[in-house]
Formats: structure tokens, sequence, C-alpha cells
């Protein structure tokens, strides 16, 4: 039985889309409440206009929700980062950015996306491994933390092709 519709939670989401150059100051916002070292704007403006990367970002009542950015090279690429708002985890943000950036980037050629993850973050790893990600390998003391240590990063990849 369909519980009644104001029972239901409805998305605050919009749809996947790719983004802009003028969405640079959103995403540098965005990636500094959420990495103790945030890349600046004129970085996100840069790779946003870049032919070789590829992104995408979803859009909520408030402003941009998340988004992926990845660059390619030949018939591989990397995620570069992906972002969800804190106040917006666990409402299939990271899911539905995952899920149509891997569409795209198989529809330009991509056969083998890498990325780089903090061992430490379940969240993301779930995601990536529901994905099909597999681990490759480890970059020790690879990401700086906010209290000096350091943290080992997990290189995973997936096949596309």
């Amino acid at each position: 039985m369909r519980s009644p519709c104001f029972w239901q939670r409805r998305s605050v989401l919009g749809s996947p889309r790719i983004l802009r150059s003028s969405d640079g100051e959103a995403c540098a916002r965005l990636h500094a409440a959420n990495f103790a070292h945030p890349w600046p704007v004129n970085d996100f403006e840069s790779m946003l206009l870049d032919p070789a990367c590829s992104s995408e970002g979803i859009d909520a009542r408030a402003g941009l929700a998340g988004f992926i950015l990845s660059r390619r090279a030949l018939d591989e690429a990397e995620i570069l980062t992906i972002v969800v708002d804190g106040r917006l985890r666990r409402q299939g943000c990271g899911e539905r950015l995952l899920a149509s950036h891997l569409a795209r980037l198989t529809r330009q050629g991509v056969a083998t996306l890498f990325l780089e993850v903090d061992e430490s973050n379940v969240a993301a790893l779930a995601l990536y491994r529901l994905h099909g990600f597999v681990e490759k390998g480890v970059r020790k003391g690879y990401y700086a933390k906010p209290d000096g240590t350091r943290a080992n990063a997990l290189v995973m990849c997936r096949s596309l092709a």
C-alpha cells in the first residue's frame, strides 16, 4: 500500500546538469565548506572551461547542492573531486551525480576511471564500491588533515568499457 503523499519526503534536488564557468564561485564555496584544503575560485573556473574536464552539478532550492569534476586523458579519466552540501547528504545527491557522470564519461569514450579517497571516508567508499570501483593501491599520507596529521588515500578504479 502506498503512503499518502503528505508522508512521503519530497526531493529538494534538481536533475544533474553540466556546470559552467559561472558556477566556479558556488563550487569553491561548497568545496571550502567540506574540505580542509579547498581550491580557489579561479581553479574551478579554469577547470570548468577546460575541454578535458567534465563536470556535473545538482541544484537545490538554496543553490548548488553538489558537484563532481573529472579530467580526461585519452581513454582514461580521474575524478578530481566530488562534494555534496552537508545539509543535503543521505538524500541521493552523490549517487545521482556519480551515476550521471559515469554515463557521460562512457559516452565520451572513457574506458577506465580512477579516483582517490580518504580511507576513513566510509560513506564515499560505500558509494564507490556500489558503483563498481575496486581498490588498486594506497597513497600513504596523501591527505593533510586540519589537525596536522596525514591520512592515507585509497586509489580506486572502474572499467567503463
